[in-house]
């Protein structure tokens, strides 16, 4: 548990000291809610400029589903960072997407989006952490699934 609580909102500015992302691949832009070592509402802002849509598809531009289920990926990683204890155990430590489970797409998301991320630290076993996941446009669902994180071995 933090020695201080986590001031909210988390801008890019700090999520961007807690993940190792960088553009094009930093997919949280917001950190609005935090429960420590229980769950986490992030935010991920659906722009008309990310890089996919010029491939994704030509002229019906979609949100790649592997980039919302890596978006709930690094939700959870902020989950666990903002989680940990002040000091020299704030971290260096990097995590790595290890297994999706119970993947569902529900709905496409579009440019002009708020991707909101709900994720939920449903059992931290040593080294790794298990996520439930929810992706939500409009609160209704879009996307779904269980995501296994692992902290790597130096």
């Amino acid at each position: 548990m933090n020695d201080a609580p986590v001031s909210l909102p988390v801008d890019v500015i700090r999520i961007q000291e807690l993940l190792p992302h960088r553009y094009p691949f930093l997919l949280v832009d917001r950190v609005i809610a935090l429960e420590p070592n229980v769950r986490i509402h992030a935010v991920k802002n659906v722009s008309v400029n990310e890089p996919f849509f010029q491939g994704h598809f030509p002229g019906r531009p979609v949100m790649p589903g592997v980039l919302v289920i890596e978006a709930l990926a690094q939700a959870g990683g902020l989950l666990t960072q903002l989680s940990l204890a002040s000091g020299a155990d704030k971290r260096d430590k990097l995590f790595y997407l290890v297994k999706v489970d119970k993947a569902r797409f529900s709905r496409m998301v579009v440019p002009g989006d708020r991707l909101d991320l709900m994720v939920e630290l449903k059992r931290q076993i040593r080294n790794m952490a298990l996520y439930e996941c929810q992706a939500l446009v409009d609160g209704e669902e879009v996307a779904s699934a269980e995501i296994l994180c692992a902290e790597a071995r130096n």
